[in-house]
């Protein structure tokens, strides 16, 4: 079957905002009295703000009030919007534009699905915004990946039968989602994580016009 339309995960696919987290998550750790690793930051990819911070508070074995956990949030994502605020287009990950530009020009449809509450002015800031028809982010599900129904809003908003649809995604959590909404899957980094996916490519240079080509027609 040949797919109708493109949903594309944000972070770690269309520009690398992980760093930005990381850098956020890591000063709050370290005004908490800990240190917090790259390689711990692997366990928030395709997690949402209150589960990464749940996470956080378990690493430094710090136990907060209502009112401080609501507080900490608040101060990572402050702390993550000063980052991002000076993004602009260099930031969009290699190729990219090539298949966006592709799907553009055939007018088949392009969703985002992220569980970033910020996806709307990061993509203003790089310039990519109008590429989309439906942006589906962290303001409007109310459950995290490996839950399909960021996907499924996405494809309901695009008019397309979820089995039409594919995804781009660089989590296990975000196949995973792809995957349980019945949507083919292409995962964007290392094939030996992302190993559920229908597909797996380390970026988007590896992607082939003849590919896409290959995935849309009859």
């Amino acid at each position: 079957m040949s797919i109708s339309a493109f949903i594309f995960d944000l972070d770690g696919v269309i520009v690398d905002t992980a760093k930005y987290h990381y850098l956020a998550w890591k000063k709050l750790a370290n005004e908490l009295g800990f240190e917090f690793t790259k390689d711990q930051n692997e366990l928030f990819k395709g997690v949402s703000r209150k589960r990464c911070l749940e996470i956080l508070l378990d690493i430094g074995g710090v136990t907060a009030t209502q009112e401080q956990f609501d507080k900490w949030m608040i101060e990572k994502n402050e702390d993550y919007l000063e980052y991002i605020e000076k993004m602009d287009a260099s930031e969009i990950l290699p190729d990219v534009h090539k298949v966006l530009d592709f799907l553009k020009e055939r007018n088949i449809p392009i969703a985002l699905g992220s569980a970033s509450k910020n996806a709307r002015p990061i993509l203003k800031k790089v310039n990519l915004l109008t590429y989309f028809d439906a942006i589906v982010d962290g303001n409007d599900v109310t459950k995290a990946k490996p839950d399909p129904e960021v996907f499924l809003i996405a494809a309901g908003k695009l008019a397309t039968a979820p089995e039409k649809c594919l995804v781009f995604e660089d989590a296990v959590a975000g196949i995973q989602a792809a995957n349980n909404a019945k949507m083919l899957s292409i995962g964007i980094g290392h094939p030996d994580i992302l190993s559920e996916a229908k597909y797996n490519f380390n970026d988007f240079t590896e992607i082939s016009i003849d590919f896409l080509n290959d995935l849309i027609s009859e």
